[in-house]
Formats: C-alpha cells, sequence, structure tokens
C-alpha cells in the first residue's frame, strides 16, 4: 500500500528562473524577484526545507549568491530528496549519470553470497528510487571493496551502453594514489606485462603473451617518500583486475595493507589505494568531464605529507571509518 501511494504521487511543480542580470543576487532578493506572488513567509519556508536549488544544488542560506547565469529552481510540491550517506559522497549528478567518491570497504555491486550487505549501488537505487519510484541505476564499472575513490553509475540504459561498449574511448584519464611500502627508486615509470588469473581469484603476471592472459600497463610516478613508504600516482593504460596492485607487486613495493599481493603490514587498518581522478566524455553529451578527489589524509600522514595544497584539491575526503 505504501508503495503504491508513493508510485502514485502528484508530480513536482517545479518552476525555474534564471539570473539574466550582470550582478549576482542573494537567493532571498532572488527568489522574491523573480517569483513576486509568493509570500514572504513561504519563502523562508520553501528554504528552510530544501525547497531551492541552485544549479541543481540545494540550498538552504538565504544569502547564498546567485551569481549571472545560475539557474534557481523551486519545488512547490515537496522538498528535493538530498542524498546524504556516511559511506559514500555524491560528487555529481545529471540526468544520465552519477558520480560518486566510495568510501573504502563498500562493495561497489552486490555478489550471490553477500546480497544482504550494503552495496553502492543499492546505496543509489535506494535514493533515485526516493526521487521517482520508477528511476533506476545501472552499473558502469566497479571498484575493490577495499579501494576507495571516483565510481561512475548511469541512470539510463542509453547512458550505460555508450560508456561500456566504448570505454577505452570515453574514458580519457583514470589517476590512483596508493601508499606503497618501501621507497620507491625511480621517480616515474611504466609497468607493462600480461596478467592471467588462477582458478583461487589471484591474478598473476607475466612478461610474455600466452593463453588467457591479458596485456596490461599501468604507468607510476612518485609524490612523496617518507618514513619507510612511497606516496606513488597510478595512471591506467587498461583496466584488467587488480592491475595496480599486481604491478606495484611486480615493482617490488607492494601497496601497503595488500596482503594478497605482498605486503607485510596493514598499519592503517585498510589497502591504501584511492581512485583519485576520473574524467571521461560524457556518454550522451560528449563534454570533457573531470572529477579529482583529495589524498586520503591518513595517506599523507605516513609519508609526512606533501608540499603546496595537493591535498585539498577537488571535493571533500569521506570520513575514515
Amino acid at each position: 500500500m505504501a508503495f503504491n501511494k508513493r508510485a502514485n504521487r502528484q508530480p513536482d511543480n517545479i518552476l525555474a528562473r534564471q539570473n539574466r542580470g550582470e550582478e549576482p543576487k542573494g537567493l532571498m532578493e532572488f527568489v522574491t524577484n523573480n517569483f513576486p506572488s509568493a509570500p514572504r513567509n513561504d519563502v523562508k519556508k520553501w528554504l528552510k526545507f530544501g525547497h531551492l536549488m541552485i544549479n541543481g544544488v540545494v540550498t538552504t542560506a538565504f544569502d547564498a549568491p546567485v551569481n549571472p547565469g545560475d539557474w534557481v529552481e523551486l519545488n512547490l510540491t515537496r522538498p528535493y530528496v538530498v542524498f546524504r550517506n556516511p559511506r559514500m559522497q555524491m560528487v555529481y549528478e545529471d540526468d544520465d549519470i552519477i558520480v560518486v567518491n566510495k568510501g573504502y570497504g563498500l562493495l561497489s555491486v552486490g555478489t550471490g553470497s553477500q546480497k544482504k550487505e550494503a552495496t553502492a549501488y543499492q546505496i543509489l537505487k535506494d535514493y533515485v528510487k526516493n526521487v521517482n519510484p520508477a528511476n533506476k541505476i545501472f552499473v558502469v564499472h566497479r571498484l575493490d571493496r577495499a579501494t576507495s575513490g571516483l565510481m561512475m553509475f548511469a541512470k539510463h540504459p542509453e547512458a550505460q551502453e555508450a560508456m561500456q561498449h566504448n570505454w577505452n574511448n570515453m574514458v580519457i584519464d583514470r589517476k590512483y594514489v596508493a601508499v606503497v611500502e618501501g621507497n620507491v627508486k625511480e621517480d616515474e615509470g611504466d609497468i607493462r606485462s600480461y596478467l592471467g588469473e588462477t582458478s583461487k581469484y589471484e591474478v598473476y603476471s607475466r612478461p610474455e603473451p600466452g593463453e588467457g592472459l591479458k596485456l596490461a600497463t599501468t604507468h607510476y610516478k612518485v609524490l612523496a617518500r617518507g618514513y619507510g613508504y612511497s606516496l606513488v600516482e597510478f595512471s591506467l593504460e587498461t583496466g584488467r583486475k587488480n592491475q595496480i596492485r599486481v604491478h606495484a607487486k611486480e615493482l617490488g613495493h607492494p601497496i601497503v595493507g595488500d596482503r594478497k599481493y605482498g605486503a607485510k603490514a596493514s598499519p592503517i587498518g585498510r589497502l591504501a589505494l584511492h581512485a583519485r581522478t576520473l574524467r571521461f566524455a560524457h556518454p550522451i553529451t560528449r563534454r570533457d568531464m573531470k572529477f579529482e578527489t583529495p589524498v586520503p589524509a591518513r595517506f599523507l600522514k605516513m609519508v609526512g605529507g606533501l608540499h603546496g595544497d595537493t591535498e585539498h584539491n577537488g571535493s571533500r575526503e569521506i570520513k575514515e571509518q
């Protein structure tokens, strides 16, 4: 019964106005001027309960700036649904895609043996259905449970297929940061090998091609060294299962916490691998989209930090649990 009420609910009545002036306006002033029939008390309630968005972001601040060219959307029917989850941060959303910053320890998608466990997919599925029960979410790619960072999901099959069927051309850049054991000697370099997988699902590397093996190329650059560790940026030319983890082992410097691939210890209680940068062509508009998250604070602490403000670039960091 509850679902039927939700499915048949009244459609949202949304009004949109653009700041076509040459000066920024405070949100309260802008709404009052552009929705003149609205009583001031109604505007205050809309602000308080989340009925207003600026450029797709819900705001409750009466003095939030509405800059020239910005769009303000007012939902007269109900407050906008806002995504909140302690294990995952919303980075970007439009009508076609969602980009999130996934926390470590969270599965991307459930498996047969883990159907009841929370996953990034299930969390986003619940979110889009709260917006509209007819909405769906579609998997584009995955991150290991132990890897944190940027992931992209599609909101309809056309966006999913556009990305998956032309992945190598659509994805322009993917960068990861990791803390590895020991001091990596070379400042930068390339690792190229052929990867296969055992019957126990462990990926292995070989220098020459062979049956069942796939070529994998990883570029690396050392960002910092300290306290017996190295902070390394990895850039993927190919996207094979466990590619960075296996290539780090092959480099002689396994990723901190990665006992499966040779790490000696786990001083921060997690795999020290984070998907930091994701750049791709939008599956529908083909617009160049680039997202970057901070280097996790505990990674920086292990090597004594970085010069400059590298750790503050991009969106905020998820609170580690």
